[in-house]
């Protein structure tokens, strides 16, 4: 399938690559189908593009957690869990969504509404983590600058 998007422009999606939250995802249950876009030039760290198939204008850059804070490991309630289906470790696969103002001192990235993929059948859901461990707006930017001094 080919779908104009805001971020890539026209790109070419192989149906067998599609990412299906059944639950849609927070803000926009109606949104169930994406595709993991990569950005090439992000440099240190690794920004993927949750691209929607049903809404090429939407698409959610997304990182891994551990990039920026070493010991994320939230608790997932396992009935959310379910519709994944059989969920193995190594098939896990947990990304946060991440915002970039304009001032990218600014930066930072949800830690509270994890998106959780199962890589093997390519079905997800986005979380949202109970308690106060972790911040709907995690600042990250001293993190980065911290990890490309020290490479």
């Amino acid at each position: 399938m080919t779908i104009t998007t805001k971020v890539f422009g026209e790109i070419t999606i192989d149906e067998d690559k599609i990412i299906h939250f059944p639950a849609g995802i927070i803000g926009f249950p109606e949104l169930t189908e994406f595709a993991m876009l990569h950005d090439e030039d992000a440099g240190l760290v690794s920004v993927h593009w949750l691209q929607s198939v049903q809404e090429p204008a939407f698409a959610m850059p997304v990182i891994d957690p551990l990039l920026v804070k070493e010991d994320y490991n939230p608790e997932v309630d396992d009935e959310l869990l379910k519709p994944l289906g059989d969920l193995q470790q190594e098939d896990v696969l947990v990304l946060v969504t991440l915002t970039v103002p304009q001032d990218l001192t600014k930066m930072t990235v949800n830690l509270k509404g994890p998106v959780i993929i199962n890589s093997r059948n390519r079905i997800a859901c986005q979380s949202i983590i109970d308690g106060e461990q972790y911040k709907v707006k995690f600042p990250i930017y001293d993190i980065l600058q911290a990890r490309k001094a020290g490479e």
